[in-house]
């Protein structure tokens, strides 16, 4: 189901000075920026975790290009963002053809 890390959330109220502080603390940059988990299927990724006992938080919404993200409470109070992107099954689709 989950094509790799998309992100690592902290809610903050002002993400550049808390961008500025994690990199201070780990010194060094992120070294992957990215919005949410990619999955291949946003609604049926969604319908899994609410079975494996995930809390709705946001409902799979398109926001343009085909894009579609969500987001759900893990049983122990994280929120987990997903995202469904085309351009990433391109991606990975020309990456098998070269």
């Amino acid at each position: 189901m989950l094509l790799g890390l998309r992100t690592e959330i902290y809610p903050v109220s002002d993400l550049a000075a808390a961008k500025a502080w994690y990199t201070a603390v780990a010194e060094r940059e992120p070294y992957f920026d990215q919005p949410l988990w990619g999955v291949t299927n946003a609604h049926a990724a969604c319908e899994r975790l609410l079975a494996l006992g995930g809390k709705l938080l946001d409902p799979v919404q398109d926001v343009g290009d085909g894009i579609k993200v969500g987001a759900v409470l893990d049983p122990f109070g994280n929120r987990l963002g997903f995202i469904e992107n085309p351009l990433d099954a391109m991606a990975r689709a020309e990456v098998k053809t070269a």
